[in-house]
Order: structure tokens, then sequence, then C-alpha cells
């Protein structure tokens, strides 16, 4: 039988994660209830810190080797260049697995350099993985097809062997700058006209402005959320609604950068829904308090009567579910009730839900298709490549507007700024503008 030090590497990092994976299943069931809440927090966050961590040891062994090991057995390998190189290599790496635990050492009211630094490596380490595996496979594929596998000669093997690396780097490198470029402009405005079925005539035109996924946390701070206040307010919106993941940290640790959230004056009032990552800071009830002094509304599992600035008597019911991610974290008294969140609200009625994620807008409609209307976010359009896929494949609305039935839509944000990493590769920043039609 083969012994745990016999196993290579990446079978002990394997073994590593699915350790660490047992672990946060345990703490999250049996050792839920009996932790003390700040030691709960912690917990969470770093069992999530180690397990990406270390599968990410996995990735990194196939980057070392083979963008240094594969260059140590040639003639590169006595140049001057090659130390530089082995140590630049390292630090890459390093800071692409150090990017995690920012989460929990470094958040403040700006993002530390040190943070950027990291995310901006984990981005570049993604990119840089898919690039050697799929460049990889495509040598096996042609040496398969070719049958010239064997029969190569020596010369000619180590120069494809070195271009494989070499090309890898230089295309995440080109992406990288694209992505980080492209994350540093502001969001597009993109003004989307829906028809809401049984909207009163004096609510036509109503405007609704959408942000989601903003992710105050390592990456953003205080300056870019009051960019996205100052684009907000230009708009003059009827209502705002922010529909998750508005953070990635404490609410006593980055309060000052949400002190811009206060400015917002929408007429017909600001509304909030939790996203995942609300409940990953396991800090949601300091968050709806805080909000709350910003003059924005949680809907928690709840809803509201947005009545018409013309006629009292014409209104539609606005409604907010909790993330579904609370029920997987057995947060309490937290998780995605519908029927809560609905109450009262009939289908003689416009109904317009506000859910994080688009899985939760698809549970809603099987549920409830009376609903009109439905705005949801968590995609973030897959941020950057090579995630888009994954993002497109994982969730049933990936992002813009989709009809479902007659009489109802869904819209999926692609996010108003990112998670972690700064960089947009394949999407696009938005704050979303709708106008409300009545049929």
């Amino acid at each position: 039988m083969i012994s745990f030090k016999q196993l290579p590497l990446e079978a002990k990092a394997a073994v590593a994660a699915g350790v660490i994976f047992f672990s946060m299943i345990l703490s999250r069931s049996y050792l839920a209830e009996q932790l003390e809440f700040r030691t709960r927090r912690w917990l969470l966050r770093l069992q999530m810190a180690l397990f990406a961590n270390v599968l990410m040891l996995i990735g990194s062994l196939h980057v070392w080797r083979s963008t240094v090991t594969t260059f140590s057995r040639s003639s590169a390998a006595n140049s001057f260049c090659f130390m530089p190189w082995k140590v630049a290599v390292f630090m890459f790496l390093a800071l692409a697995h150090s990017s995690f635990f920012t989460l929990l050492f470094l958040v403040a009211e700006e993002p530390y350099f040190f943070s950027l630094a990291a995310y901006t490596c984990l981005g570049a380490y993604i990119i840089l993985i898919f690039f050697l595996f799929t460049l990889g496979s495509v040598e096996q594929a042609y040496k398969f097809l070719a049958g010239r596998g064997a029969k190569a000669g020596t010369g000619n093997k180590n120069s494809r062997t070195a271009m494989k690396p070499i090309l890898s780097v230089m295309l995440t490198i080109v992406l990288t700058v694209v992505g980080l470029l492209n994350a540093s402009r502001p969001p597009a405005v993109n003004s989307v006209e829906i028809p809401v079925h049984k909207l009163p005539s004096t609510m036509n035109n109503l405007k609704v402005v959408l942000l989601s996924d903003i992710h105050l946390g390592p990456t953003v701070g205080k300056t870019k959320l009051a960019m996205i206040v100052r684009m907000v307010k230009a708009l003059k919106p009827d209502i705002t609604v922010i529909v998750g993941d508005l953070t990635d940290s404490e609410a006593e640790i980055i309060r000052p950068a949400v002190e811009p959230l206060g400015e917002l004056n929408s007429p017909l009032g600001t509304y909030f829904v939790t996203g995942n990552h609300e409940y990953y800071t396991s800090d949601v009830s300091n968050w709806f308090e805080l909000l709350k002094s910003f003059n924005i509304r949680p809907l928690h599992n709840e809803n509201v009567k947005i009545v018409s600035p013309k006629s009292t008597d014409d209104w539609f019911c606005l409604a907010g579910v909790d993330d579904i991610e609370a029920d997987a974290l057995r947060y309490s008294g937290h998780g995605m009730d519908l029927k809560k969140a609905l109450r009262d609200c009939s289908s003689e009625h416009a109904i317009v839900l506000l859910a994080h994620q688009p899985i939760a807008a698809k549970w809603a409609l099987q549920e409830r298709p009376d609903i009109n209307l439905i705005l949801s976010g968590h995609t973030h359009g897959g941020q950057m490549f090579p995630l888009n896929a994954g993002a497109y494949f994982l969730n049933p609305f990936f992002v813009g507007l989709y009809k479902v039935g007659q009489n109802t839509f869904v819209y999926v944000s692609p996010g108003t700024m990112y998670f972690g990493i700064p960089m947009r590769l394949g999407s696009r920043a938005e704050i979303t503008e709708i106008i409300l039609r009545s049929p």
C-alpha cells in the first residue's frame, strides 16, 4: 500500500484540500452552534483561504515545472537572466497565493498596494494556467494525430517544449494588461427599457438604477464607491437597488469606505438585498444597521409598496430575498424565504423581486410565476477570461435581459465593480438604468 509520503506533491495537495473541505463541512454544521460568533467568522474565512491555496498549489507546481524546471535542463540555465527569472516566477506565485489572506489582514478605507498586486497576480495566474493547459493539450493532440511523438529529434523537441511556456507567458502578460485597463475604466451606463405587466400608467417611465457586486474590500475602496455614487446621482433615479455582494469585509473595519452611500437620495428609496459574500463576512446584522444609518433599507425576506408620486392608489410590490448561500452556511435567521418575502404581494399588482443569484430567480419563478421582473447579479458576466465559460454554464441566466413566459423578465447585472482581481476580460462593469414601461 502506498504511504502518504510516497505520493507525488499534487496528490498530497489534493488530499490536503479534501481534509480542509471536510473540516469546512464540520464547522458549518456540527460546530456552528458551539463556536463563539467571532471565532466562527474567522475560522470560516481562514478555511476558505487555505482551501483555495491548497488547490492552487497543484497549479503552481505545474507553472514552476513549465516555466523554470523546463529551462533548467537546457543551455538557458547558464545564462545571466535565469536566476532573476526564477526569483520572478517564485514571487509571482507567492503573491498569487497570498491574495486570499488579504481579506483577513489587509482591508481598509482604500486598497493597499500589496493587495492590488496580489490579486493582479492571481488573475494572471488563472490566465497562465489556462494557456499552459490549452497549449499542452494542443501539443499532445498534434503528436497523437501526426504520430511523430517518438520520432521527433531532441533539438526540435526541446525547442517545441520551450515555446509552450514562452507563448503562454507572453499571452498572459498581454491579457493581464488589457484586463487591468478595462477594469480601471468607470462602469458603463446601460439603459434598458422593460415592460412590466400591471404596472400603473402613472408609473410609466419610472427609473430604477441597479447596482450589484461592488465588493468593497481588498481591491475596491472609498474612491471607487464615491465615483459610482456620483454616476448614480447624475442619472436621477426614482429608485436605487443594490442586489448583493456590496462587501467582502466586516462593517466595522470598512465603515469609512461605505460613507459615500449616504449621498444616495432616490425619492422612492434605496434598497438592498444580501449576496453570498455578505454571508462570508458573517457580519450581516451589523451591515444592516450600517446601511440603515445611510437611509438604505435592507429587504430581509420582505417587501415594500412603491407608491406612485402621482397617485396614492397606484403602486407595485418591491420584494427582496436573502441569498441562498445563507442556507448552505446555516446562517441563523437568514435564508431565502419567498413566501415571507411576497407576503401580501398579490398578482393584482406588479411584482418586482430582488434576488442576488440567478438560480434564486429561477427557483422564485418556479414557485411564483406571477412575478413580473427579477433583478439579479452574481455572475459578473464571468468577469474575466477564461472564467466566463464557467459562469455561463453554471447559471440559468448569465447576463443581460431575459424574457421568461408571457409577462416575466429577468435582468442579470454583470456587476458594478469586480471581486478581488482588478481585471475585466470579456465583460464590462455596469451601472444599469432600468426604465419601467407600463403596458
